[in-house]
């Protein structure tokens, strides 16, 4: 399932295509422009959930692209751009955006906030499903059979990284940092163990031989795409 569909508006190349492999890897969808007129085309005809700008294009500005983009449709807006001065991120929010990002970002943390935006936009994906459960990631609540699973705060992260990554080894290594951004604390490896074996208690029909979150011997886990 894609999660959403952004329009990333950037004119370096090298930025644009480790930008758009990794916003895919993360389950978006990705288009890029690298200008105004092309931004204001691309946006009447695709009509994207999530908009990337930077602050300097090819062509026109990335505070005029805002304000068009604000007069004439409703969708959020996050600067991302190496201009991370106190004016410009002052002129990009009142421009209208909904965020302002700073390069060098970290790609999670970047994630994170889209996520945030698109939850406030009422444009995130809405449901999702993995074998039986229904997972409404707009409350973040895990059903099964209308029957809701109550999950705690680390243990949803958990299952929303597997979500991201169907049919994708995940190593133990990758999922201790996923975990790590949210506790806000030091997770070692024993509580990895511990948290995916409620992960399955709750969610998996038969935690002894788990169908959905899958052990890889010597590799890690996979979500079954």
């Amino acid at each position: 399932m894609v999660e959403a569909k952004i329009l990333l508006i950037e004119d370096d190349p090298a930025i644009v295509e480790n930008l758009s492999a990794f916003l895919k890897e993360e389950g978006f969808e990705a288009a890029s422009v690298d200008g105004q007129k092309k931004a204001m085309e691309y946006i009447e005809t695709e009509r994207p959930d999530l908009i990337l700008l930077d602050v300097t294009l090819t062509e026109g500005n990335g505070y005029s692209v805002c304000t068009a983009i604000k007069m004439k449709y409703d969708i959020p807006v996050i600067f991302l751009t190496a201009l991370g001065d106190e004016f410009s991120v002052v002129t990009g929010l009142d421009m209208g955006a909904d965020d302002y990002i700073s390069k060098p970002f970290r790609p999670r943390e970047l994630i994170s906030r889209m996520r945030s935006v698109l939850r406030r936009a009422g444009r995130s994906g809405g449901a999702v499903y993995a074998g039986d459960l229904k997972i409404d990631t707009e409350r973040g609540a895990v059903m099964r059979a209308g029957e809701e699973i109550f999950l705690s705060a680390l243990e949803y992260r958990l299952f929303l990284v597997f979500l991201n990554h169907r049919g994708k080894i995940l190593s133990r290594g990758r999922l201790l940092e996923e975990i790590w951004d949210v506790a806000g604390e030091y997770v070692n490896d024993n509580t990895l163990t511990v948290y995916i074996k409620r992960l399955r208690d709750k969610i998996e029909r038969d935690p002894q031989n788990p169908q959905i979150i899958k052990t890889v011997r010597g590799l890690g886990y996979r979500m079954e795409a």
